[in-house]
């Protein structure tokens, strides 16, 4: 029989009881600890699970032995308890954004090379499905348009929307293009939280592509969408639908000069996507794949996310003069 992996969870609020969910089924994880803040919510999670509870992950760590753990505490205590456990060499998967600092990130990325650990950043819209079918279509992106929106709710606002929702898109987008960028443009505003809930952005790449990003936590409904532009074809994403919509040239005519477009729609299956994160961290653990953890890509979306911030702020600032 196989060694399972013993793993904790940090944090088991409304994303943290997920975690928690995924490693009490996973074949080759053994759930041993849970933690929060809050002693209550801890001992009803570890109640459901039948395992520990603590409200320190100091004391969890010290009275229980932990080859991995998921924190899914609020962004800023991010830094400091993923830098607590690698530094105690524990494999790490750390909900995103991966701290709210470009500075922290090459941290926690310094010390899990030197220790040979995963450091895994919780990027989710990379294992979902549609993500996954779109990857392999895309060729050269010449124009991407996303949308992100949702109605508004407490949860998240601890951070802006560039951090807590448009991030995604960040990361899905500079995945897809793979060059530098060279230019951003944002505007933004914050409504109803003391952060930014509402923003634009356009960012220019070195080889041509443009991209125009929308994220609202203030929106009547919920969208999650991705267009991507390329020559002669046109691929729409719905990661809520779970639908892949093509559009490309046929070979008739509407009109002479103007050719027919064919569209074809393809939906995905709807799998799990935390428990395909989660399976894929632990199997890098088996691996001791510590390569190919998406770790770089999050704190370079990060950096980009900060710059966003930058951006509507300047900008806001000029609206003022």
């Amino acid at each position: 029989m196989k060694k399972k992996i013993k793993c904790a969870v940090v944090g088991v609020g409304y994303l943290g009881k997920f975690h928690a969910d995924k490693y009490a089924i996973l074949p080759n994880a053994e759930l041993v600890a849970v933690c929060d803040s809050d002693p209550d919510r801890a001992k009803e999670i570890a109640e459901k699970y039948n395992t520990q509870s603590f409200s320190s992950y100091q004391e969890m760590l010290d009275k229980v032995e932990i080859d991995a753990v998921s924190i899914a505490t609020p962004a800023f205590s991010h830094y400091e308890i993923a830098k607590f456990f690698l530094t105690n060499d524990v494999h790490v998967l750390l909900e995103k954004p991966i701290t709210t600092k470009v500075e922290e990130a090459n941290e926690l990325l310094a010390i899990a090379k030197k220790k040979k650990l995963i450091l895994q950043v919780g990027h989710l819209e990379r294992f979902n499905s549609v993500y996954i079918a779109l990857k392999s279509m895309v060729k050269r992106p010449l124009f991407i348009r996303s949308e992100r929106s949702a109605p508004f709710k407490l949860r998240g606002t601890d951070v802006s929307v560039i951090l807590d929702s448009m991030i995604h898109d960040i990361d899905l987008i500079q995945n897809l293009v793979l060059s530098p960028i060279k230019r951003i443009d944002a505007y933004g505003s914050s409504v109803l939280s003391d952060h930014i809930d509402i923003v634009n952005a356009r960012l220019e790449f070195e080889n041509g592509c443009i991209a125009d990003l929308s994220a609202s936590r203030i929106s009547l409904k919920t969208r999650r969408e991705l267009r991507i532009f390329e020559k002669d074809q046109l691929i729409k994403c719905d990661f809520g639908e779970k639908t892949l919509t093509t559009y490309h040239k046929g070979v008739g005519k509407i009109k002479p000069h103007i050719p027919e477009m064919v569209s074809e729609m393809h939906t995905c299956e709807a799998t799990d996507a935390l428990y395909t994160e989660i399976a894929a961290f632990l199997e890098a653990i088996k691996d001791q794949n510590t390569t190919e953890t998406m770790a770089e890509d999050a704190r370079d979306a990060l950096d980009t996310a900060l710059k966003i911030t930058e951006s509507v702020i300047k900008n806001e600032e000029k609206w003022k003069e």
